[in-house]
């Protein structure tokens, strides 16, 4: 038994013939922890202009209010119950109800009223299709199953930790809080006295042996090379996706951020290699032009509704664009020498992917197998081995979403000949494989292959393989390291990042407007626009990929040092810049 009473409130519209029946299994799956839990049925406004549904809501509710809310809708259930003036004092009889007050309590505005609050706080609380159930306050997103619901319940069960978990990463800043988390982490366990363990791990070497053949590489070379090709094909998933169907995909929309994205590239690049003219770190110079989306969206998100949905739209397909930029520079002037055998294999295994992408093979774990493959071959020619992941998600191919009332047709007939198979068996069975199979084909056809591909990587990189990243590549150890702060490559990080990036996107947007080239939403501005440039000066993971190829040893070192101030600065700059320009 439950120590405490659990609060389940269900609203439902029953203007609406599913959500009437989605009441009635509901009714039938609580029965049995009716003595454990408190329910309230919240009627809500019907979707729906017709005398009929408004009268029968009012009914239930005047019901409600002599607490026989489930007699009546038993009633109404009932084929051919029109509620005219005639049968409603039939059910007043049949109920026993008080009928100057059902009447009174009908004909009142408040049970309007009523009806349209109880909508709002359905949506608020993120219920989409009716019948809609809260527990204790939280939606209930799961079956409409009696062990289910128990589960849901029970305090002691894992659903509660599953919701807190699923709220968790659907919090706006989720992933940039994980990755300061994993960064600060790094830092303390160096500085703290387990540097030593920290260095051994990290380049603790470890790979496959094949009778005299073996591939080993230091754990952060795995990290760096390997599981933030995950991260590229992540980035190369959203690239693609904004370019075909995205802000990307109108040349008018995509000017702006695209010009943006450009002066935010330019001009750091550009104050970067003024400050290091001819110095040994010149070639650093692609370091401060990338910008870490996963950051700046987060600290975005942290200013909720402060921030218009036009500027947050601005700022993704600016990254985006930023983060093709970034490829490109990386893909053109950061490999680590050439080799030409493991290049032309590279090629040849890139061409039987584009084969099959132009066959429309659709199937995504043939890509990704190929995928590990050319993964071999870039890191063997000397490129950057992260190319294959955004080549990879450049070749899945793309189609149109399947047809919604085909897939539902195709479902409710699996469904209608499983319930029959079911109810001819003597005892309880689950639905048959085939069954199943067809069922997760109709609903994976809704989408194109790279969607479940996209959704499926996104917590796996923000919330283990960007965390790793940052752990094992912000381990420096603070005491005593000879860092100077006005070294050319300290300062010319510091500079671009905090300096460059806002100047070049507001000046590249200003331009563009001035020129009539592209415009600005009219929810969006200028300071805003000058705030969004501050924190996309956080350029903290493109930003210390860049450096791990640029640089090595102490300068390396000092570099992320850099990057790790400039992004701090550049956080609390564009945070204030965006909270003053929303002061009244």
């Amino acid at each position: 038994m439950l120590q405490e009473k659990i609060e389940i409130n269900i609203y439902t519209d029953f203007a609406s013939e599913k959500a009437r029946a989605g009441r009635d299994i509901l009714d039938r799956v609580l029965t049995s922890v009716e003595e454990e839990v408190r329910f309230t049925y919240k009627i809500c406004s019907p979707q729906s202009d017709k005398e009929e549904n408004w009268v029968r809501a009012k009914a239930l509710l005047a019901a409600d209010k002599q607490e026989k809310l489930g007699e009546l809708h038993r009633m109404l259930s009932e084929k051919g119950t029109i509620l005219t003036r005639e049968a409603l004092d039939e059910i007043i009889r049949n109920l026993n109800l008080d009928r100057e007050r059902f009447h009174t309590d009908f004909s009142s505005d408040s049970l309007l009223k009523e009806m349209e609050a109880n909508a709002v706080e359905a949506q608020k609380k993120g219920a989409d299709i009716f019948p809609a159930l809260t527990v204790n306050g939280r939606i209930y997103r799961g079956a409409w199953d009696e062990y289910a619901l128990l589960e849901a319940i029970d305090r002691r069960g894992g659903y509660h930790v599953e919701m807190a978990i699923e709220k968790f990463f659907k919090w706006g800043a989720s992933a940039a809080f994980a990755l300061l988390i994993a960064t600060i982490a790094g830092l303390l366990f160096v500085n703290i006295g387990f540097h030593e363990l920290y260095e051994y791990v990290r380049h603790a070497p470890f790979g496959f042996i094949f009778g005299e053949y073996a591939f080993t590489l230091p754990l952060e070379t795995w990290i760096n090379d390997g599981l933030m090709a995950l991260f590229f094909l992540l980035i190369g998933i959203e690239i693609k996706r904004e370019v075909l169907y995205g802000e990307l995909s109108d040349v008018k929309r995509a000017a702006m951020p695209i010009l943006a994205a450009a002066g935010g590239m330019l001009v750091p690049a550009g104050i970067y290699l003024a400050v290091n003219f001819k110095g040994d770190g010149a070639h650093g110079w692609g370091v401060p032009m990338a910008t870490d989306i996963a950051f700046t969206l987060g600290l975005m998100a942290l200013l909720g509704d402060k921030v218009p949905v036009s500027l947050k739209v601005f700022v993704s397909a600016l990254a985006v664009a930023d983060d093709l930029g970034a490829i490109i520079v990386i893909a053109i002037f950061y490999g680590h020498g050439f080799h030409m055998e493991p290049f032309l294999a590279a090629a040849l295994t890139l061409s039987v992917m584009a084969f099959l992408s132009y066959r429309k093979v659709y199937s995504i774990t043939i890509y990704l197998l190929l995928g590990i493959v050319l993964w071999y071959f870039v890191f063997e020619s000397g490129l950057h081995a992260t190319l294959a992941g955004v080549l990879t998600a450049i070749l899945i191919p793309s189609r149109r979403s399947g047809n919604l009332i085909g897939a539902a047709t195709q479902a409710a007939v699996v469904f209608e000949y499983e319930i029959e198979y079911a109810k001819k068996q003597e005892e309880h069975v689950g639905i048959r494989h085939g069954s199943l199979r067809l069922l997760q084909k109709a609903v994976e056809r809704l989408r194109e292959p790279s969607y479940y591909l996209e959704h499926t990587l996104q917590n796996w990189v923000n919330f283990l393989i960007l965390p790793l990243f940052a752990f094992f590549n912000t381990g420096i150890l603070l005491a005593g390291s000879a860092f100077n702060l006005f070294d050319p490559v300290n300062i010319g990080i510091i500079l671009a990042l905090c300096l460059g990036k806002p100047l070049g996107i507001f000046g590249a947007s200003w331009l563009a407007s001035r020129a009539g080239i592209a415009q600005l939403s009219a929810e969006i501005s200028w300071i805003q626009v000058l705030g969004a440039g501050c924190l996309a000066g956080v350029g903290f993971t493109m930003s210390i990929v860049v450096a791990s190829t640029a640089f090595e040893g102490g300068i390396l070192d000092a570099a992320k040092v850099s990057i790790l101030l400039a992004s701090f600065i550049s956080a609390v700059l564009g945070l204030w810049a965006l909270n003053s320009a929303t002061r009244p």
